[in-house]
């Protein structure tokens, strides 16, 4: 049973990776209290499958264009500053939209337009966040520390949609309080931040930014290692993610209810939480690619369940098996990106690697939603889970140096200094 378990090592060595793993697991479920209230609230405003899709486009945008710019700061500055800076401006914005609720402005275009500056925020402070494992851990521990960062997202997303569901039921409370209690959560990340050891920019790292984003996209298309496990997670989040049609799906089968609609993004945490409390295994596994392709077809398999499912009781196995699987994509990816990137331009390939996930997410959200206003919320989840198992065997087929991946711990790069001295420090 033991070998089962993830490996809490990692937490064990490095005070300050257990302090950043603490902190932003606390605000991670703050910030899933304003992602669900948002869509509920553009939902409640218009009634709208396609509203609550096209919050999609408003978070597209910044994260495309802000993303990579984000990803050359990173290699520019100290990325510590640098998260402290862009987490002290989401504690903003959240406390604008907990404003906006408390006001009761129900303007649609204020929700689109706060949403997109906290993308923009967001697309910075996300990828930078990612480049801090590898500079904490030494090189034999970075699976289990990426399998511990998903299984502190895996405690938000099972936690965080829980506790807004019942929040936003209790009509003393509402979506005000989500967002309320967001911002509030925002001193747990500072607080786990603020106590890393400096991470200043490294050798030969970016220089002006349009050469510096051109130079790091030069290096991910070089990588078919990093082309197969970029363009594996788009065909995930494109396809196999459709939460802009669960208002729609919950008001059609279950009456509408926000707990019903809080389980739903609930039962993709607990599988994902189940997946990663019992990842043990993975760091076994050595066959990355072909493992993350698999993971994603069996993602698919199970939204296209999801889809037909009529029961509550079905619908919610079928999206914990979705979040069990997606669990696994993930571990693989980041171990992939942070594996065959030097420290020069990690910031700028992590930058990548979340554009290319928080980027189509957004963009599937869009896709699902006007879809489901043109044919019919089931019809566009379906066609979204069959699409994810398609694309997986096609990018097996066109990238067979990415099936054929093995990762291999010993080959990597020693630790950097702050690596080393993570091992020591105290608490």
């Amino acid at each position: 049973m033991a070998r089962l378990l993830a490996d809490v090592e990692p937490l064990r060595r490095s005070a300050p990776f257990r302090r950043l793993w603490a902190g932003s697991t606390l605000s991670a479920v703050g910030g899933a209290l304003t992602a669900f209230a948002i869509p509920l609230q553009i939902w409640d405003l218009t009634h709208s499958a396609f509203a609550v899709g096209a919050l999609g486009i408003a978070q597209m945008v910044p994260t495309l264009t802000v993303g990579l710019l984000g990803g050359s700061l990173a290699d520019r500055m100290d990325r510590r500053l640098l998260v402290l800076i862009t987490s002290s401006c989401l504690a903003v914005v959240s406390a604008g939209l907990a404003a906006q609720a408390f006001a009761g402005l129900g303007q649609v275009w204020l929700l689109y337009l706060l949403a997109a500056v906290q993308s923009a925020f967001l697309a910075v402070d996300g990828p930078v966040r990612r480049t801090f494992v590898p500079s904490l851990l030494s090189a034999d521990q970075l699976t289990s520390g990426m399998a511990l960062t998903r299984l502190s997202f895996q405690i938000m997303l099972t936690v965080g949609p829980a506790m807004a569901g019942l929040i936003a039921a209790v009509p003393a409370l509402g979506l005000r309080a989500c967002y309320l209690l967001d911002a509030v959560s925002f001193g747990a990340a500072l607080y786990g931040v603020g106590r890393l050891p400096a991470m200043p920019p490294q050798p030969g790292g970016a220089t002006r930014t349009p050469r510096a984003v051109a130079e790091g996209i030069a290096f991910i298309r070089r990588s078919r290692e990093l082309a197969g496990a970029f363009l594996a997670d788009l065909s995930f989040t494109i396809f196999a993610l459709p939460t802009a049609l669960f208002p729609a799906i919950n008001a059609e089968r279950f009456g509408g209810n926000p707990r019903t609609l809080g389980l739903f993004v609930t039962a993709i945490g607990v599988g994902g939480l189940l997946s990663a409390a019992l990842s043990g295994p993975l760091r076994h596994i050595y066959r990355h690619g072909l493992a993350m392709l698999c993971a994603v077809a069996v993602s698919g398999a199970a939204f296209a369940a999801f889809a037909l499912a009529r029961s509550l009781w079905l619908t919610l196995v079928t999206l914990a098996v979705a979040g069990a699987a997606d669990t696994v994509t993930v571990v693989f990816r980041s171990v992939i990106v942070q594996a065959r990137t030097p420290d020069r331009l990690r910031g700028r390939v992590t930058a990548a690697d979340y554009v290319v996930g928080a980027g189509g997410g957004q963009l599937g959200n869009l896709e699902a939603g006007a879809l489901g206003s043109l044919t019919s919320p089931t019809i566009s989840a379906l066609a979204g889970g069959l699409a994810t198992i398609a694309s997986a065997l096609a990018v097996g087929l066109a990238l067979p140096a990415f099936v054929r991946y093995r990762h291999q711990p010993d080959a990597q790069a020693e630790p950097s200094a702050a690596s080393s001295a993570s091992q020591t420090a105290p608490t």
